[in-house]
């Protein structure tokens, strides 16, 4: 009797357990050996965690689960909090949460970028808190940390970053959750950026995945004319998982996504992991799926309400945006390659950028920095800075006040002496990782190529 409920218990448990996912070549695998494709959403409710609201994530996992997600990205969290409750919501839901790892004031920065002691712990806490979870499927380094050519002597410092944290995650026998990095879509950095962050051959130091922030394809368009065919070219047989952790222009509106079909069909499905749709609340850029009620005044004051926008509560979807994406997403179910059979021999090598290519400034396989190392440049600035910023997408992309915002200026400086030059001999590779805040605004963070005035301006304001 005792031995029947017991394993009745135990069975309702794995009834609900989620496999874990690895990444392995350019593709995710589930421990069960299949392949996995991301349909999710960005989800931050609040420059507040929103993984610690319990009843609220149940509300939001219920609507994901019939909308048809299975991935979320969540910007910014708090390490000292409790994620248990909705940790477990979402594993119920089948839904597997991404993680940036940086912090109001942890951020990498572009133009003065460090990587220092304190940068290091707090991406550590981060990492402890949700190690422990299964359906955590990677964790982001950073996000549109370099949106521009003259920015790119910041690139050492993220691919920094992304080793030390490996190396913290395998020397804790952590289980190997993937660490990689999410980028702007900017025409100018894009081929140099994702090949250096995987370049070199020392997997230890290099992204577990690439991913990209891009609003190129603005509904009513086709593969060809959207830009999507460039991107395809540069992705192909690329050595890690490449995907989309922001996309859905919303111009001229309503979105109709007919990227999905792209994403995941022929000409790019045996390339891409899929794709997160940018966002699910509703703000003043109008990126959401659903909102809590109606717009307020941005004065507005109360319980859960924000600029405007209530930030709890019962989600509605909206609409025609929430069922299109909705019956695109049922009608795409790829089912890849089985990890018994996949031959990650066959991805590519990619070859260290150069300096001077579009503005780029790291030439070849630089040293990285070590911790509490900062930058010192003679490289001569690109005469590409003022130059027309490359019109990678069509739609703008919003500023509101539900992701984290970016710390900038207020990051503390490495108490380190110790600087890096990155004006090396032609031959000579040193990369510089950096880092932009992560989502200042999520909505803001995310806003790819064409937008970087205005992103630049509320990087300021904030």
């Amino acid at each position: 009797m005792k031995a029947s409920f017991l394993s009745a218990v135990v069975g309702a448990g794995l009834t609900h357990a989620l496999p874990t996912i690895e990444a392995v070549g350019n593709k995710f695998f589930t421990s069960n050996g299949d392949q996995f494709f991301l349909k999710g959403v960005a989800y931050q409710l609040t420059p507040a965690d929103p993984l610690i609201d319990t009843e609220q994530c149940k509300r939001d996992a219920a609507l994901m689960e019939k909308l048809g997600a299975n991935s979320i990205r969540v910007y910014h969290v708090d390490p000292s909090a409790n994620h248990d409750g909705c940790m477990e919501v979402f594993e119920k839901a089948g839904i597997y949460p991404l993680i940036d790892l940086d912090t109001f004031d942890t951020y990498i920065l572009p133009n003065d970028p460090w990587w220092n002691q304190t940068q290091h712990d707090r991406y550590a806490e981060v990492m402890d808190a949700f190690i422990k979870y299964d359906n955590v499927l990677g964790f982001f380094i950073g996000n549109e940390i370099i949106i521009q050519a003259d920015q790119s002597q910041a690139a050492p410092y993220i691919k920094a970053a992304t080793r030390d944290m490996k190396a913290y995650r395998d020397r804790k026998k952590y289980r190997k959750v993937p660490v990689g990095y999410s980028a702007a879509d900017i025409a100018e950095l894009r081929p140099m950026l994702q090949d250096y962050l995987t370049c070199g051959g020392n997997s230890s130091e290099n992204v577990d995945f690439f991913a990209l922030n891009s609003y190129e394809w603005c509904d009513p368009t086709r593969y060809a004319e959207s830009g999507y065919a460039n991107l395809q070219s540069m992705a192909k047989d690329f050595p890690v998982p490449i995907f989309f952790s922001e996309t859905g222009c919303n111009v001229p509106g309503p979105r109709l996504f007919g990227d999905q079909n792209a994403i995941f069909g022929p000409e790019m499905v045996n390339d891409w992991s899929g794709a997160l749709i940018y966002e699910w609340i509703e703000e003043e850029n109008h990126y959401g799926l659903i909102s809590y009620g109606p717009k307020l005044e941005p004065t507005a004051t109360g319980s859960n309400i924000e600029g405007g926008f209530t930030r709890a509560g019962v989600p509605t979807p909206v609409l025609p945006d929430f069922t299109n994406l909705q019956s695109q997403w049922a009608t795409i179910t790829p089912t890849g390659i089985k990890r018994s059979d996949y031959d990650p021999k066959h991805v590519s090598t990619r070859a260290c950028p150069t300096s001077g290519v579009q503005g780029w400034l790291i030439n070849g396989n630089v040293p990285l920095p070590t911790i509490g190392e900062t930058l010192t440049t003679n490289a001569p600035k690109p005469a590409t800075t003022n130059a027309p910023k490359p019109a990678t997408t069509n739609a703008p992309k919003p500023a509101t006040t539900d992701a984290p915002k970016s710390a900038t200026t207020d990051a503390p400086k490495p108490a380190a002496t110790k600087e890096v030059e990155f004006s090396q001999p032609a031959g000579s590779a040193s990369p510089n990782p950096t880092r932009n805040p992560a989502p200042m605004n999520k909505e803001l963070t995310g806003m790819s190529a064409g937008l970087v005035g205005v992103m630049l301006f509320f990087t300021f304001w904030l």
